[in-house]
């Protein structure tokens, strides 16, 4: 079988690549892929060049076997697909199996059984895509842990800021308050359930949601950054109440930052947590794995339907080049792009 596979080629230079893929091994599965979800995040640090090139991939996730960041790299984590042969020794009950996969832009694919993801049978595939992003708001939020009656704020509502802003409307909290330069997701954010937002780049805006929750509270006490700019980390100190908690969930990869930690940072006790999903939160550890962190994540997905709320484009992968493009471009109408791996 050939395959088509998204290849970082250079910095802002994507390329579609053929391949011949060979049957299935001995505990090994051939999914033919239907759709796959560009992260927006970690995928854009590959695309520009700011991916740290000495850092490993994910040693979690087998698909990458150790790569590092550095080109040409097939990067991409979220694809949903058929298996549509298996080799010996695998159980004749994953044929024609529907399946999620952590895995790069490809066709088809080999994988082992173990790797896979039955897609629960009420759940659509363009929300199942969603998984990876869901799986780090979940994460995210069980790092902060904000508690009853807390107010929180969100710092950067790109897609996962949207999906944790989502979840965090749904819990008991007093307020949830999110700033993102770009209208399209600040009222995206206000149907998801945030109690207000602002533009980070009007002072006058900002200085009202300030005011708003120091209504109510001294601060917020949790506030996760998001926005993946370094300016970000500074915005959310200055929102923070004094003993409260900063959940960095972005990656700045190669990016420079100022971070002003000279003022009030000095004396304000300020806890400040990096949160990322490849690991669980040590103190939940004897309780939480990784699969009843998914079961979590998989509720979510069925109430809050992400594909309906955050994904805004769906392209057929050859057009990968341009997705990256509008991403890079077009940030103010861009949010999740689906590549359609039907190829003509």
């Amino acid at each position: 079988m050939i395959r088509h596979a998204v290849s970082f080629a250079a910095r802002k230079r994507v390329d579609i690549v053929e391949e011949q893929v060979p049957s299935p091994g001995v505990g090994e599965v051939l999914v033919q892929t239907r759709a796959s979800l560009v992260s927006p995040g970690t995928e854009m640090l590959v695309y520009r060049g700011q991916a740290p090139s000495e850092m490993p991939v994910d040693a979690k996730l087998p698909a990458f076997n150790g790569e590092r960041f550095t080109y040409p790299i097939k990067y991409g984590y979220a694809c949903v697909g058929t298996v549509v042969e298996a080799g010996e020794a695998v159980s004749d009950d994953w044929h024609d199996k529907t399946v999620f996969t952590f895995h790069p832009h490809e066709t088809a694919f080999l994988a082992r059984p173990e790797d896979l993801i039955p897609l629960p049978d009420d759940i659509q595939e363009d929300d199942a895509l969603f998984l990876p992003l869901m799986e780090t708001a979940v994460n995210l939020i069980q790092d902060g842990a904000p508690r009853l009656g807390e107010t929180v704020a969100v710092t950067g509502i790109g897609v996962v800021g949207l999906l944790t802003t989502a979840i965090l409307a749904r819990m008991p909290l007093s307020g949830v308050y999110a700033l993102d330069l770009y209208p399209k997701r600040r009222e995206l954010a206000l149907t998801l359930g945030a109690t207000a937002v602002a533009d980070p780049a009007d002072d006058e805006a900002v200085r009202a949601l300030e005011a708003r929750i120091r209504s109510h509270s001294p601060g917020a006490d949790v506030t996760f950054e998001l926005s993946g700019d370094p300016a970000g980390f500074n915005r959310a100190i200055s929102l923070t109440a004094d003993s409260g908690c900063v959940v960095v969930g972005s990656w700045y990869g190669t990016k420079p930052g100022a971070f002003d930690l000279g003022g009030r940072f000095h004396r304000s006790r300020l806890h400040v947590l990096s949160s990322q999903v490849s690991s669980i939160d040590p103190k939940l550890q004897g309780r939480w794995t990784v699969q009843r962190r998914q079961q979590v994540a998989w509720s979510m997905i069925r109430e809050i339907r992400p594909s309906l709320q955050v994904l805004s484009h769906r392209l057929p992968i050859k057009d990968a080049a341009r997705a990256y493009e509008m991403m890079d471009n077009s940030p103010e109408t861009t949010l999740a792009i689906a590549f359609d791996h039907q190829v003509g």
